[in-house]
């Protein structure tokens, strides 16, 4: 089913629209989660939480595109039960190297906070994305948002797992450059 008629669905308050989006997303988002929590039943309860959240926010909320929308939702919520876990020390996934690769570029948490608002920061972000190759972005967003192991990502993109790790490290230098250039760290 498309994306509209499946939003429509939402305002409409059928619960099919959950049936929908398990069907045609389910598989998506659950792999998001299990990326992030390292665990098969801890991501199908974050699946389960995002067709929650995703019925609660929408209406008001109108997504351009679903999948993106409740991709968001998926990583949100497994970082969110993350940061839980790992309070009660558990946890898992590829998080903490993903973290520990972009801590490199962003500073301090208190540092990036205090310079420069979230949103302008997110800006400048997207903006250095845009100006990346396909390739080189696509592998980065892989890595980053998706939290995909770099061995996932050398398949995916028919590389070796060497040049996985150099597009990255040139992708995180150029991003820290740009980055001090604009004087968010």
């Amino acid at each position: 089913m498309e994306d509209n008629r499946i939003i429509a669905l939402f305002f409409a308050r059928d619960a099919g629209a959950l049936d929908e989006c398990r069907s045609s997303y389910g598989a998506y988002c659950r792999a998001i989660a299990r990326n992030i929590l390292g665990s098969e039943d801890d991501a199908e309860e974050c699946e389960n939480d995002v067709y929650l959240a995703a019925w609660n926010a929408i209406p008001p909320e109108r997504p351009v595109s679903l999948r993106a929308f409740l991709g968001k939702i998926a990583r949100n919520l497994a970082l969110g039960r993350r940061e839980r876990d790992s309070a009660q020390k558990r946890g898992g996934g590829t998080i903490d190297a993903v973290l520990d690769e972009l801590a490199e570029c962003l500073g301090a948490p208190g540092e990036v906070s205090e310079r420069a608002e979230a949103a302008e920061l997110a800006a400048a972000v997207d903006a250095f994305l845009r100006r990346r190759g396909e390739r080189e972005r696509r592998i980065f967003l892989r890595r980053v948002f998706f939290c995909d192991p770099i061995s996932d990502i050398a398949r995916r993109f028919g590389i070796s797992e060497a040049a996985v790790k150099s597009s990255l490290s040139r992708t995180r230098a150029a991003l820290r450059s740009c980055l001090k250039k604009e004087g968010f760290i």
